[in-house]
């Protein structure tokens, strides 16, 4: 006898936690069924439920329906036969009677982790975050290694957009449980998705090579594999990756969601659109897909601010204001910013539009701090490094801006503004031989007219530095 579980939505190994955890339960009622009752009907109810698991493991999804409501009309209060009709109308997308099914389970037994995960899951799936997060923490509660819970509670961290300490916590107890036996796929699969939300694209990609390496069809998995190469600005393997999911899936609407952000990293934003507006019933998530992509195609401020007004969370909108005000409106410009880079903690555009907007309001300190931050997660970024060196520049905290400057020059050989401000910082800091010698390959690179300011200050202190070294004045070398 086998028990059968199959979420649409989730991947097959978590279907077969539930396969296992559920087998002992009905084990439990067989023998019970049989040492009180003897001949009972409820003999015929076991027979019933048994040929409906047979249906349902074959797929035959109305016929597996059947035997379940037959048996629950022998036996009533029977637990494991309103688990499996819940998750048969759950794979149906009949939401509401699998969710009607799964409080039934839950009324009959209301210390069954496994019915509590399933009803959590599908209130996570029904955008009820809040009754969702009551079943689901109770669930691990009375099993710390209920895989589905787990996996439903890290679904509904991510729909909510929970702070990076709640997601943090959470990682910690999923990392703990894939280091146990026999981790599932939908388990490494949430460990990926909750370590590319707390920026961590590293550890993710290994997280999901696991979670494929289970099951190479997990939707989840693959999917995080998609963000990942998107944010890494890859939309070659990002296109490759959901080709895969459409083989899966093709109608479906994170599917299309996906295959719309490979769109609009290619280039075609008007083909992304066409594809969203072809979803008839697109949900909230689709319809802030729909928003930012409105938002990508419009450069009227008073457009993208009205769409703010209905979607204040809409990144590419912030992200654009925050890019246009910064010279006319600097505070509005910083609001922004600020805001773009909450709404979209992982890209790292917004970050830099947010660090730049406090360089240009003259808050160098928090630039600094921002700053700091995204150079850990993108040090190859040549305009946050820039901006940093300014900030710090304009602490005159010399000794950390020189490492800044000479980062950019190193990086950037051609550029003669990073050479001016590297020659002042030593100049400041009394290193005269490297304040010189920046100043020389500033004036060899700069511009006549751009830079004849710059050009001035640098052929007067020139002179000074020379005479400065003539008199043995100034720090030595090494």
């Amino acid at each position: 006898m086998k028990l059968h579980s199959a979420y649409s939505h989730q991947s097959a190994s978590r279907a077969m936690s539930i396969l296992c955890v559920a087998l002992v339960f009905v084990l439990a009622l067989t023998i019970n069924a049989v040492a009180q009752e003897g001949e009972d009907p409820s003999g015929e109810a076991i027979a019933l439920f048994n040929k409906g698991q047979d249906a349902h493991e074959k797929g035959e999804l109305l016929t597996a329906i059947d035997n379940y409501e037959k048996a629950l009309k022998i036996v009533p209060d029977f637990p494991e036969a309103e688990l499996q009709r819940g998750n048969a109308y759950q794979s149906l997308g009949k939401l509401d009677t699998a969710e009607f099914a799964f409080r039934r389970a839950v009324d009959l037994r209301e210390d069954w982790s496994l019915a509590l995960a399933n009803l959590g899951s599908i209130l996570v799936r029904k955008n009820s975050p809040t009754e969702a997060e009551k079943y689901l923490t109770k669930a691990v509660e009375l099993d710390e290694l209920n895989f589905p819970a787990y996996v439903a509670m890290t679904e509904l961290r991510l729909q909510t957009n929970s702070a990076p300490k709640t997601l943090e916590e959470l990682l910690v107890k999923l990392r703990v449980l894939t280091a146990k036996a026999n981790p599932t796929s939908s388990i490494w699969a949430s460990r990926a998705a909750l370590e590319v939300a707390v920026g961590d694209r590293k550890s993710a990609k290994v997280s999901a090579s696991r979670a494929l390496e289970l099951d190479p069809k997990s939707k989840t998995a693959l999917s995080t594999s998609a963000d990942i190469a998107l944010a890494e600005n890859d939309p070659g393997a990002a296109d490759a990756v959901v080709r895969r999911i459409e083989a899966i899936a093709p109608q479906a609407e994170a599917t299309k969601r996906l295959r719309a952000r490979v769109l609009v990293s290619q280039g075609k934003v008007a083909e992304a659109l066409a594809l969203i507006n072809s979803i008839p019933t697109p949900d909230a998530q689709t319809t802030h897909v729909k928003n930012q992509l409105i938002a990508a195609s419009s450069t009227n401020t008073g457009e993208l601010e009205a769409q703010l007004a209905t979607d204040p969370r809409n990144a590419i909108a912030l992200t654009k204001l925050c890019a246009t005000f910064r010279a006319s409106d600097p505070a509005k410009a910083l609001d922004y910013c600020r805001r773009a880079s909450e709404a979209s903690p992982n890209d790292v555009q917004p970050v830099i539009g947010y660090g730049a907007a406090l360089v240009q309001a003259k808050r160098y300190a928090d630039a600094v701090t921002v700053l700091r931050r995204l150079v850990s997660i993108a040090p190859n970024n040549s305009t946050a490094r820039a901006n940093l060196a300014t900030a710090l520049f304009q602490l005159k905290r010399y000794p950390e801006a020189k490492a800044e400057f000479r980062w950019l020059t190193d990086n950037q050989p051609d550029q003669p503004a990073a050479f001016y401000f590297l020659g002042i910082v030593h100049d400041q800091l009394l290193e005269f031989t490297d304040a010189a010698a920046n100043y020389q390959q500033f004036l060899r690179l700069a511009d006549p007219e751009s830079s004849k300011l710059e050009i001035e200050k640098v052929n007067l202190r020139l002179p000074v530095i020379y005479n400065l070294l003539k008199e043995g004045k100034g720090k030595k070398r090494g």
